[in-house]
């Protein structure tokens, strides 16, 4: 499975370091197998050689240039980071960015290569408005989108559920999944309020190929916890 981790807007450079040698650390103990990803708040991006793969949570198309604000390609090099978090809820919905920025965006690093975790998902007025609706809306998430690339991740995150400690019902959740994977055959993550206390039955789900995790997270024993769900469900 895939176990990924969004930091947000938190953690220093050095908390972040102190977390990815710890989860390090940790992994290394329990020799798992999981395909683990961590995306740090830009300031705190450091170049990791491990098991973990570490990732950023936006940058701008260009490899440099004048951008106020972003960083580029240039910059990611600099920490040996090929892997990128597009379309997340908050960037779409609190920064404002548009399918066609994130088509961009996604084209950029696809020609570079990336491997690409990139999101879907709707609002509750969506959710409801009813299914059609809903799917209406999401459907136009992967306009643009090579559904085809070889390195993509899709992570479907029910926006009314992230950080409000609610989640749609398992039936809800594997339903939805199956429906997006008939539209791709990337793995698909879950994401929307994960936490230990929800992550086996979540992660047991057939059409789930792991996790996007935000505020639980943090904890970095909590996040191995995760980890280490995903492998005993692997060996069942």
């Amino acid at each position: 499975m895939i176990i990924a981790a969004n930091l947000k807007t938190n953690l220093t450079r050095k908390q972040t370091t102190e977390y990815l040698n710890t989860l390090e650390g940790l992994i290394q103990t329990s020799k798992s197998t999981q395909e683990v990803l961590v995306f740090p708040a830009t300031s705190s991006l450091i170049p990791h050689a491990g098991h973990i793969i570490v990732g950023a949570q936006n940058a701008y198309p260009a490899v440099n240039g004048a951008f106020t604000g972003e960083i580029g390609a240039e910059h990611l090099a600099e920490f040996g980071i090929t892997t990128i978090l597009i379309g997340h809820s908050e960037r779409r919905h609190v920064l404002g960015e548009s399918q066609e920025e994130l088509v961009k965006k996604f084209n950029f690093y696809k020609e570079l290569g990336f491997k690409i975790v990139y999101c879907v998902g709707e609002p509750l007025s969506l959710r409801e408005a009813g299914e059609e609706a809903m799917m209406e809306y999401i459907d136009a998430q992967y306009e643009g989108i090579d559904l085809s690339y070889e390195n993509l991740i899709i992570a479907y995150e029910p926006v009314w559920a992230i950080g409000t400690g609610l989640t749609p019902t398992l039936q809800d959740i594997e339903e939805l999944h199956a429906k997006l994977k008939e539209k791709c055959s990337a793995p698909l993550l879950y994401g929307g309020s994960v936490k230990v206390a929800n992550a086996k039955e979540v992660m047991a789900l057939k059409s789930v190929d792991g996790v996007l995790v935000g505020g639980a997270a943090l904890n970095v024993n909590d996040f191995n916890a995760m980890i280490n769900i995903a492998q005993e469900l692997e060996k069942k």
